[in-house]
This record gives C-alpha cells, structure tokens and sequence, in this order.
C-alpha cells in the first residue's frame, strides 16, 4: 500500500558538499519516500561565521540548491525550510563574545532574510526555536525574542515556523505568543515531538512508541527523522530510510488514518502543500 502513499519526512538535513547528501535522498526514495522538508544545517556548520543577517544567505542559498537536486530524485518534491539554529545564540554568546542582546539582533536579521526567500516562493517556512538546554536568564529573553520574530515573519507571510525547543508536552504558551501577533497556531510546528503534544502541531520523531502515541490520538501529526548528515555521527539521529520504514509499519498494523493524517491531510493544513497531487508515480 506504500506505493499509493505520499511520504513526507517533515524536518532532515542535507549537507551538500561534505557527507552524503543525494545519496541519503536516494535511499529516502528506493523505500518509497516521496516528500522531504529539508532544513538548513546550522549556519557554522557550513563554515559561515555570520556578523550580519545577509551573512546567512550563502547558507540558505546552498540549501536551496540541494533541495532542488533532491527534488529530481524523488517522484514527489522536496521544500526548504530556513531559519537560524536557536543553539547559535550560545556560539555567539560563549565563544564570539556577544551580549544577548547583539545575539539576539544577528539572529533576528537572519530569520528576516530567510522571510525573503520564503517571500520569494523559493521557501516554503521558517525555522527558528530557543536552546533545549540551560542557559541563563539573559539568553532565555533574547532566544524567546528571535522566535517571537519568527512569529511575526510567519504571521506576515502565512507560512509555517518550525520550533527547535526543549521537551515539552505543552507549549500552549509558545502557540499563544504566535496567536499574539497574528500567526495560526497550527503552523507552529514542535519539532522533535513526542506522540503528545498541547499547543503547536508535533513532528513526531519516528520512534514507534512516539508514533502509537500520535496515532491513537488522532490529533494532526507529522514524521521526521531529523537525519543530520554529519559525517563525524553517521548514524545520528535517525537514518534517512526511517520514515518509509515506520509508514509501512503503521499500515501494517492498521493505522492507515494516521498515515493519511500525517502524509497529506497535516501537511496540507499546516504548510498549504498538497503530497497527493505533486506526487508521480508514473513510469
């Protein structure tokens, strides 16, 4: 039943010239994947050492471009979703010297240039989010001020933010601060969720317990590997074939709503993208 299904894998990294790239796309394909969101890296993993926001183009621009050559591996599409890495904020304070505040300004000019790209139509949503670890006060307010822009770029163009964040099952009060200036709720999307969520629209990573979870809620979910592409942790996080593996398991075990749930109906109300008709399964 897989080869009548769009799969999406809503939040993975490409590296482009450093690991394996296409080919982890295409192993994504060979298993049935149809769909990928993928997310830029990390701005100082692709070597750049932002001092402006218009420092974060070559990065979103790179990303751009191997999301293209991944669409044509695929018989569905790939989207980007750019954004600055909320943990930047400790590389700046910590190693570059920062204050929050100046932190807190470069990281919010380069959400604003990803907005233009978004603008453009040559992005589909933002990323931004705060550290899932401890840090102080000062940090805390300036990485809660980055997302809020993010809300606020959201808000203005209609698209999707998605959240890297800490472990929560309630974030209620981050989908407000979105409501607040004018952003869906729903478009708020916790990535690395569990199967339970209050607040933004979970993206499930593909743990089967987290997947049981999410489906027998019936709630709007998604799935994601967050496969990084890192050549100094190969097998971190999950592999780019885990999303096909885990739709076939769903339907095996009879969560065939679940999988339309996840594959076209939430995509479709978070992201505005429909995996039905841009997928070809044609020869």
């Amino acid at each position: 039943m897989t080869d009548e299904t769009p799969i999406l894998d809503d939040h993975l990294h490409l590296d482009p010239d450093n690991h394996r790239g296409i080919d982890a796309v295409r192993d994504f394909a060979r298993l049935d994947g149809t769909h990928l969101l993928v997310v830029n890296k990390p701005s100082w993993h692709l070597g750049v050492e932002a001092e402006t926001g218009e420092d974060f183009r070559v990065v979103f621009e790179r990303t751009i471009e191997i999301v293209a050559d991944a669409s044509s591996e695929l018989e569905g599409r790939a989207w980007p979703v750019l954004g600055v890495h909320p943990g930047l904020i400790s590389r700046l304070v910590d190693d570059r010297d920062f204050a929050p505040e100046a932190a807190r300004d470069l990281m919010q000019a380069g959400i604003d240039v990803a907005a233009e790209y978004v603008d453009a139509g040559e992005a589909l949503a933002l990323k931004s989010g705060r550290p899932h670890y401890e840090v102080d006060d000062a940090v805390w307010d300036a990485s809660n001020a980055v997302m809020r822009r993010a809300f606020e770029r959201g808000a203005d163009l209609e698209c999707a933010v998605q959240l890297h964040a800490e472990a929560s099952e309630d974030m209620t009060e981050v989908a407000a601060w979105a409501t607040e200036v004018g952003m869906e709720p729903h478009r708020v999307v916790k990535h690395y969720a569990s199967g339970r969520l209050e607040g933004p629209t979970p993206s499930v990573m593909c743990e089967k317990d987290r997947l049981e979870t999410a489906a027998e809620r019936g709630e709007p979910f998604l799935m994601e590997t967050d496969y990084i592409d890192d050549p100094d942790r190969p097998g971190a996080v999950l592999g780019p074939k885990t999303v096909p593996r885990r739709v076939r398991w769903l339907l095996e075990n009879g969560y065939d709503e679940a999988v339309r749930n996840a594959h076209v109906e939430t995509p479709k109300r978070v992201y505005g993208i429909d995996t039905e008709a841009t997928l070809d399964r044609t020869e």
